[in-house]
């Protein structure tokens, strides 16, 4: 199961919402909710459009491509991660997504066995 309805969950999931307030912020009903991400239903474009204001990636749910991150849209911390990581020699940066897949692979695997992310602690 990968269609829309797959996606919706997983966008849903990904912001950590219910499916009550995720319906809500669509405009529908949870039970509304509930079939769109079961695939008995098919939301209509004013759905989608009220969930893009909450930072749903509507992309992703219609065609399974992640929309891309726009620089505007980054926070300053993001920013100046990413600047620092383009001055970096091409060694080094092979070196920093070394590390920083091994760190998100393991917070996912913490999270999934915790409900949480493994650095929450110290954030």
């Amino acid at each position: 199961m990968n269609g829309i309805g797959f996606r919706l969950r997983k966008e849903r999931e990904r912001l950590g919402l219910s499916q009550r307030t995720f319906g809500k912020s669509g405009g529908v009903a949870t039970n509304a909710q509930g079939k769109y991400e079961a695939g008995d239903r098919v939301p209509k474009a004013s759905y989608f459009a009220a969930l893009a204001v909450i930072g749903v990636d509507v992309l992703f749910i219609l065609t399974g491509t992640k929309a891309p991150i726009r620089f505007d849209n980054l926070s300053l911390t993001e920013q100046i991660v990413l600047a620092n990581f383009r001055s970096l020699q091409p060694e080094d940066q092979n070196a920093v997504r070394r590390l920083t897949t091994t760190i998100a692979e393991l917070s996912t695997a913490q999270g999934l066995s915790t409900g949480k992310n493994a650095f929450s602690a110290r954030t």
